[in-house]
């Protein structure tokens, strides 16, 4: 439980010391051009400093446009990226992260994750392939362009080939996570090898907060359910992303540090019933196929 919170500027400590604010603003489905612009800037303004993006989302340049209007001081932001499936291999590892600095208008960022693992449904050599394009990780990571290193919706079985060739090791796995979908054994397990997990999609992409069951929690704490979904999150030692486009549940999410849910009803949160789950599981390959239909 990460009760040692007590404001947006706090820090989860990755593995090889960097710090990384506890709290970060999510920008997935979030429209490139000015409402990107427009809300990365609104969440810096809220007093947000760790801003969360991908390749694949079409709006790093939009979120670098907004975190330079804000005024804010780039050392003082964090800053996250995401490799795209498309990107695979040594080689195309590197030109992606160039091109993600590009695209930010920034020198290095802050943590680079790798959006999907790629799967045995793809390729029966998805483990060297995965091994591969975590080589241009860490060449990236050495050369200062990246300051940590993670992956983002691996399970056990994709993370343990990896950590047994990789010379940096993952040090964050970020995962769909929140009431009605918590993948809670994958989770412990991360946390056991020493990962942070974050938490993608905390609100159940907005499925879960009409639910009158999670009203009744939140209404004991005189708080909203998006808060009770960060709340839990960070007391489960997560770093939740919360997204919205409005500027005063941009802040509202947030307000969550006045309050501690029991661990009774966080035990009625992690073992609620199916609820806003986006349908996407790695082992489907959900990202490939996507790509897959764009380019064709």
């Amino acid at each position: 439980m990460a009760l040692h919170l007590n404001s947006l500027t706090d820090t989860f400590t990755l593995a090889n010391g960097v710090q990384i604010p506890c709290i970060g603003y999510g920008t997935w489905q979030t429209p490139d051009g000015e409402t990107t612009r427009d809300c990365v800037k609104m969440a810096l303004d809220a007093g947000y400093r760790h801003i969360d993006t991908a390749f694949a989302y079409g709006n790093e340049a939009s979120v670098g446009e907004g975190i330079r209007l804000s005024g804010v001081k780039r050392e003082d932001i964090f800053v996250t990226t995401k490799h795209w499936v498309t990107e695979r291999g040594y080689e195309k590892t590197i030109k992606a992260v160039e091109a993600s600095l590009k695209n930010l208008g920034m020198d290095y960022m802050d943590l680079y994750l790798v959006h999907w693992p790629c799967v045995e449904k793809l390729t029966p050599e998805w483990k060297e392939l995965n091994a591969e394009t975590w080589r241009g990780f860490e060449r990236m990571y050495q050369d200062g362009k990246i300051r940590a290193l993670g992956v983002s919706n691996y399970e056990q079985k994709h993370l343990d080939p990896l950590w047994e060739t990789a010379s940096v090791k993952p040090m964050v796995n970020q995962l769909e996570f929140h009431p009605g979908y918590t993948q809670m054994d994958n989770i412990l397990y991360n946390q056991k090898k020493g990962l942070l997990v974050q938490a993608w999609s905390p609100l159940g992409s907005g499925a879960v907060l009409n639910n009158e069951d999670l009203k009744a929690i939140a209404a004991k704490y005189n708080k909203s359910v998006a808060q009770i979904c960060v709340r839990l999150a960070l007391q489960c030692g997560i770093l939740p992303l919360p997204k919205s486009t409005n500027a005063a549940r941009i802040a509202a999410n947030a307000e969550v540090f006045d309050f501690v849910i029991s661990d009774e009803d966080v035990q009625t949160l992690l073992t609620f019933p199916q609820l806003g789950f986006s349908g996407y599981s790695p082992e489907d390959a959900p990202a490939d196929a996507l790509a897959a239909s764009l380019a064709e």
